[in-house]
């Protein structure tokens, strides 16, 4: 579990989140024959977000709505399950499937305005 004492961690946190984020969008720039630095200044001066949620274990894990179906809107997202309460679903093909993080290891989604700028 990850426990953030101060701001001084969130701040480092944060800016770790943005130089991997950085990273994993020059790498798909290239897999797409973009030119990394172009593609990068898309995202260049997008706000980046931070959300924390926590969701204990529940008994009745069925019967509690944790947050709302939604989309990301923005570039990527990475998220990281700190405790064994499974919670994150993608849905595809109209149903919704559960997805089982690798401890320690980011899910990375990729929002909505990239998707847009990968399939326009």
């Amino acid at each position: 579990m990850i426990l953030i004492h101060d701001r001084n961690s969130i701040d480092r946190y944060s800016s770790e989140a943005a130089k991997l984020v950085s990273c994993l969008l020059k790498f798909l720039a290239i897999d797409m024959g973009v030119e990394p630095e172009s593609f990068l200044e898309i995202f260049r001066g997008q706000p980046q977000n931070m959300r924390m949620t926590y969701y204990p274990p529940c008994r009745q894990a069925d019967k509690v709505v944790g947050l709302s179906p939604h989309t990301d809107r923005m570039g990527l997202t990475l998220l990281l399950q700190a405790n064994d309460v499974q919670g994150l679903q993608i849905r595809k093909d109209g149903k919704w499937i559960a997805i089982n993080a690798l401890d320690g290891a980011f899910i990375v989604n990729i929002g909505d305005t990239l998707e847009v700028s990968i399939y326009d």
